[in-house]
């Protein structure tokens, strides 16, 4: 089986997890800050894993309900998160995602209400839908920018995502959307969304992010921090946009003249 078809079965079984358990009463397991994770999430993890070890059982594993299962620097390293959503689901709402992804390899973003499963081999970008497989095209065409607003906001006062909303620019070219998800990002990928932005530092090995990225790069997506630095060590946040042109337009936004001073414009 290939590492791509491992992250399908994966994500796969993680969202038939969660669907099973919707609409029943979950029980919250509290986390630090008020974060909390439930019954659902971990038996979402638990399925995902059961997959990996059967036919990967000497990879690790970094979930996000489980931590850390194997060494952390390890060659081949699963960056696992159950369900993305978490709050939205607890209230009933449907927008979550299921991310699976194999560090610098292939990775898979199940939806389990919709039934897609997007997913890369790390040069293409697929959706699988109802058996069938179809090319991601990303297109800015909805307009629709994504915005994860979300605490905590490491980079404020510099950037904060709901400044953005406000900058009048934005609101002639964009329509803004908070669904609270990383199922954001494939629907870039997918072109039912114009741009994603959120703020934070190093995502690229995330388990909220990693499957989200990988699926827009191998897209053709344009895939930086909110300062147009290559996303890692020395990028802060994430701007993915469906073309340059869409994010240019988004960096003049987020880019400001000062300390306490948020999203003033472009600078020269």
């Amino acid at each position: 089986m290939e590492d791509a078809d491992v992250a399908i079965a994966a994500a796969y079984a993680g969202a038939e997890a969660v669907r099973s358990k919707y609409g029943q009463r979950v029980t919250r397991i509290e986390k630090a800050a008020g974060d909390f994770a439930t019954d659902a999430d971990v038996a979402a993890e638990a399925a995902i894993l059961r997959v990996i070890r059967a036919v990967r059982p000497d990879d690790a594993v970094h979930g996000e309900e489980g931590g850390q299962q194997g060494a952390a620097d390890a060659t081949r390293q699963w960056l696992v998160d159950p369900m993305c959503g978490t709050l939205n689901y607890a209230v009933g709402n449907m927008l979550v995602a299921v991310n699976v992804a194999l560090r610098n390899g292939p990775a898979a973003v199940a939806d389990p209400f919709s039934g897609e499963v997007f997913f890369t081999d790390g040069a293409t970008a697929t959706v699988r839908r109802n058996g069938c497989d179809t090319q991601l095209v990303p297109t800015a065409a909805t307009q629709l920018v994504d915005v994860n607003l979300d605490p905590p906001f490491p980079s404020a006062p510099g950037f904060r995502a709901v400044d953005l909303l406000a900058h009048p620019e934005f609101a002639q070219r964009f329509r803004p959307r908070v669904v609270s998800t990383t199922l954001a990002l494939a629907w870039v990928a997918a072109g039912k969304r114009a741009a994603y932005v959120t703020d934070g530092g190093d995502l690229a090995e995330s388990v909220h992010f990693a499957a989200g990225i990988a699926l827009c790069k191998a897209a053709g997506c344009v895939v930086t921090g909110v300062d147009g630095a290559p996303i890692g060590q020395a990028g802060r946040g994430l701007l993915v946009a469906a073309d340059a042109e869409t994010h240019g337009l988004l960096l003049s936004m987020t880019r400001g003249r000062g300390q306490g001073r948020h999203l003033v414009g472009p600078i020269p």
